[in-house]
């Protein structure tokens, strides 16, 4: 059996730790990464609570995230997604197997450094995700792991101040509403191939236009909820904030419709989800302490 060179091994290498980064979904697990770091930030988190909010974060998403492409391999293979690294064989599914496992324990293990409580949130936030890759993905239920993931994750965070303080119940509302609307944002591109693989979640039962709605006023509303669930009146940068949300989603919207005209995958609308994202956390990191 011949021998790989040293450059063809490392070349190997490269194409391989390549393949596991396009599996764990970047642009989400960066996204949702850097969210939490700056709730974390604007909470009062101490810079290694911040580090350990982050690292925690990004372990329960590379763990779903190589989990979603590892179940949706066949799927994504059947209508011809390249851009998919395990479908195309780019990397093994028993690599991204066991990486997965990896990130999943990873993420238990650094939420226990933080406290018992805390940890059973970022758990919780990790396992509904899992279950929205299977089995929920197809069933009319399928918003509700994202709901729960996303209203789960800053209950962590706070709960992993010190103390252990309980989280504003408005926050965790907003997040979850937040979630639900990245739900319906995230399934558009991918309409046309799920309707070929057999996948029927509740975006796919609401149909392009109702669930591109239902993206803009679950996003809209969770800023919304940020601006006027603190107590006090809302600030001018606040309503100011639901007001870009407002012209954000309606710009996404646009922009699918034409993406769909020409014939393209429509990502607007969950580009769009993630910069209201961030936008509201930073509104929530200006706008002093929140617990």
């Amino acid at each position: 059996m011949a021998r790989l060179t040293g450059n063809d091994q490392t070349s190997v290498m490269s194409s391989t730790v390549l393949g596991l980064v396009r599996a764990s979904h970047p642009e989400p697990t960066a996204a949702v990464t850097t969210v939490a770091a700056l709730l974390a930030a604007g909470i009062g988190h101490p810079p290694q609570g911040i580090a350990t909010v982050a690292i925690t974060v990004a372990a329960s998403q590379f763990a779903v995230g190589w989990t979603n492409d590892l179940v949706d391999a066949d799927r994504d293979a059947l209508v011809g997604r390249t851009d998919k690294p395990v479908a195309a064989g780019l990397v093994s599914r028993r690599l991204v197997a066991v990486a997965a496992t990896v990130a999943a324990t990873s993420t238990v293990a650094l939420a226990l450094t933080t406290n018992p409580v805390a940890a059973l949130w970022a758990t919780i936030g990790l396992l509904s995700a899992l279950l929205y890759d299977w089995p929920l993905k197809s069933t009319a239920i399928s918003v509700l792991p994202y709901a729960i993931s996303f209203g789960a994750l800053p209950a962590f965070v706070v709960l992993a101040l010190p103390g252990a303080p309980a989280p504003p119940v408005w926050l965790v509302a907003a997040a979850a509403l937040l979630g639900a609307g990245a739900h319906f944002a995230n399934v558009l591109p991918d309409f046309a191939d799920d309707a070929r693989t057999g996948v029927r979640g509740l975006p796919h039962r609401l149909g392009p236009a109702g669930s591109r709605l239902a993206a803009v006023g679950l996003l809209v509303a969770a800023t919304g909820t940020l601006v006027l669930g603190p107590p006090g009146p809302p600030s001018g940068v606040g309503l100011a904030t639901v007001a870009a949300a407002l012209m954000i989603t309606a710009s996404a919207w646009y922009a699918g419709r034409s993406a769909e005209r020409a014939g393209v995958r429509p990502v607007a609308a969950f580009r769009a989800m993630m910069l209201v994202a961030l936008i509201d956390v930073v509104l929530l990191v200006t706008s002093g302490r929140l617990v």
